[in-house]
């Protein structure tokens, strides 16, 4: 149980540097897709912003695409524009995650306490509650992942023609973002990383866990879906009229 620790100084970094291939727009990365009237990262910073609980948002971008996030960001939300720093990524997702990381300590003063909340720019749906719960168990624990409970029976297969085994369903749980940290603790976990962990590895808190220190779970929400594929956007669409109406 999370015992409602003083939050120290926290950050927020919105990763948005996916390419959009799996949705079929290689001219629009799906961050840029319109979500009602505003692009789909905009609604995603809008959400951190509004919770008052950070320094500052990072918005990590593709370098080439800089200009273009703060020109959409000034017209679809100015209000948040102060508060907003748009950066370059990296190459690949923990790239981008260092590269927030790197940013925050070049403009500000950060030591144990400081928190890294780092969020899915696709993932416009994340709520207070679950922003809040993130800053709670990363100050208490160190680090947290959100996830919702595995609902479908998880198959693993090693070669990808057999079942190798079929793990319990209710140990398994599916992950979203956000994934938050202590700061510090996170860039000395991605630093002790191998070459061949680094290559392999897809979050950030898997490499928290390599190092053997304590991930907390906070509870996610159905809802706080990722928009990958066209129909995902289809259902992100209906969600949007279905909360406006």
């Amino acid at each position: 149980m999370v015992q409602n620790p003083v939050i120290h100084n926290a950050f927020a970094a919105i990763l948005a540097g996916g390419s959009g291939s799996r949705m079929g727009s290689a001219d629009k990365p799906k961050q840029y897709l319109m979500l009602g009237e505003k692009p789909v990262f905009v609604h995603t910073v809008e959400k951190f912003v509004a919770t008052g609980a950070f320094d500052a948002v990072l918005i990590m971008c593709p370098e080439l695409l800089r200009q273009q996030t703060t020109d959409l960001l000034l017209k679809y939300a100015p209000g948040c524009a102060s508060q907003v720093i748009v950066c370059a990524g990296g190459a690949t997702r923990n790239d981008t995650v260092c590269a927030a990381i790197a940013e925050v300590q070049e403009r500000f003063a950060v030591d144990e306490d400081t928190l890294l909340v780092t969020h899915d720019a696709v993932r416009p749906f994340v709520d207070h509650r679950i922003i809040m719960d993130n800053l709670q168990a990363a100050a208490q624990f160190g680090a947290c992942d959100t996830v919702i409970p595995a609902t479908d029976t998880i198959v693993e297969s090693v070669e990808g023609e057999v079942i190798t085994s079929i793990p319990p369903r209710s140990a398994l749980y599916q992950g979203q973002t956000p994934q938050s940290f202590r700061l510090l603790l996170l860039k000395r976990c991605l630093e002790a990383l191998t070459q061949e962990e680094r290559d392999s590895l897809t979050d950030a808190c898997k490499a928290v866990v390599l190092a053997e220190e304590p991930v907390a779970l906070v509870a996610g929400d159905a809802a706080n879906m990722k928009i990958t594929y066209p129909h995902d956007l289809r259902i992100a669409r209906a969600l949007m009229e279905d909360k406006r109406a």
